[in-house]
């Protein structure tokens, strides 16, 4: 049974036509599984419904 993430990989590849040597794969892969580690941390951070956006500065 192939990996999903290994199939992501193989798919999003060939829809930017994106050469991924093989070689590189176990750091794609790396590379993808601490993005999607910390964007699930994200995810479940619950705010409160009074949370405002914060302001924008510029210098």
């Amino acid at each position: 049974m192939a990996d999903p993430l290994d199939e992501y990989i193989d798919a999003v590849a060939k829809t930017l036509a994106l050469p991924v040597e093989e070689a590189w794969r176990p750091a794609v892969k790396a590379n993808l599984e601490v993005s999607l580690r910390l964007a699930r941390m994200v995810d479940e951070f619950v705010l409160p419904d009074e949370a405002e956006p914060a302001s924008i500065f510029t210098a």
